[in-house]
């Protein structure tokens, strides 16, 4: 079933309310008071607040300053690993050069060694060659003894024989018109005859002998003579050593030669 709006009645109905409501006690009145304290708690928030502020400032600060604390930290330590790093270095060059000084110590000492080594090996080779030489010159010197001993021993029996030979020499040389001259050579004699040839008393003849490998044997004739002739004398003079017969025949061939 519809119903009906009238505004009369709903406008009436809404006034009356009204006035009663305005007319009749508020229930906020009816509640009891109660207080909050919202100024304390502003007041309480504002110093935790400064005080918040502060804590934070000085942490800022602290922390800023452990910050720039931690860099100078941070740069001595780079410094100081710098310089380390620098003595290192200084200190392996001079490691470096001492390990070459002590290569070169060590090559130069093996070198004086072996040169001391060397030295050593010359001076045994030279103290074993002064030895032999010793030895040598002692044997020299005792063969030069015997032999200036026997040397003397002949030039005693020499002159003993020349004090019976000069006579007989000097008789050949007159008989046989006769020199006997040096050749500057041991063991060599030029014999010179003169009155050989009629026709001129004062030519020469002469011949070499030498005597130097105990075979007498003449080497140089002049004039010239029969080489036949002349082997026949210097045999008989090697076979019977009879030099007074020898000159004779010479001076014979000489004679025979020259008419």
């Amino acid at each position: 079933m519809a119903t009906l709006f009238e505004p009369s009645l709903s406008s009436t109905g809404a006034m009356r309310s009204s006035v009663h409501l305005a007319d009749a006690p508020s229930r906020a009145d009816s509640l009891p008071s109660i207080s909050f304290g919202f100024d304390d708690l502003r007041d309480r928030m504002a110093r935790f607040t400064e005080k918040f502020d502060s804590f934070i400032a000085k942490g800022r600060k602290q922390v800023l300053a452990e910050r720039n604390h931690f860099r100078v930290n941070v740069a001595e330590l780079q410094e100081e690993q710098r310089v380390k790093q620098k003595n290192i270095e200084l200190l392996a060059h001079k490691s470096s050069d001492h390990a070459r000084s002590i290569e070169k110590e060590a090559v130069e000492t093996a070198e004086m060694h072996a040169a001391i080594a060397s030295i050593t090996h010359q001076r045994d080779t030279c103290a074993q060659h002064r030895d032999r030489v010793r030895t040598e010159t002692a044997a020299v010197r005792k063969q030069i003894a015997q032999r200036l001993a026997a040397q003397q021993e002949h030039a005693k029996s020499f002159d003993i024989q020349a004090s019976f030979n000069n006579p007989e020499l000097d008789f050949w040389q007159s008989y046989l018109a006769m020199r006997i001259d040096g050749m500057g050579v041991p063991d060599r004699l030029k014999f010179v005859f003169s009155h050989v040839d009629e026709k001129n008393w004062g030519r020469e003849a002469w011949f070499e002998l030498d005597m130097e490998k105990g075979d007498c044997r003449v080497i140089c004739v002049k004039p010239k003579l029969e080489p036949d002739q002349i082997k026949t004398c210097v045999r008989r003079l090697n076979e019977n050593r009879d030099l007074g017969g020898f000159l004779k025949g010479m001076r014979g061939l000489f004679i025979a030669a020259l008419k």
